[in-house]
């Protein structure tokens, strides 16, 4: 798993295909908060380790303050 380099929201959506998880809710920043909840499950249960679940974290951080200030200059 260490190999594993995450950048976009993509390669975390990828990390959570391999372990089965499909998330689509139909709205991004809901999407964004449900994988965040997911990567934290698959740490909790020692299935990933803690720099994948801290690189995940952190692309799904700033993706979701993305999505807010999006939402903000509405």
């Amino acid at each position: 798993m260490d190999e594993m380099s995450f950048r976009t929201l993509y390669d975390v959506q990828q990390l959570l295909k391999r372990y089965g998880t499909f998330v689509h809710v139909g709205k991004r920043i809901w999407d964004i908060e449900l994988m965040f909840i997911e990567v934290k499950r698959l740490y909790e249960s020692g299935v990933i380790d803690k720099q994948t679940f801290i690189r995940a974290q952190l692309v799904l951080k700033r993706e979701h303050r993305k999505e807010e200030e999006k939402d903000r200059s509405k």
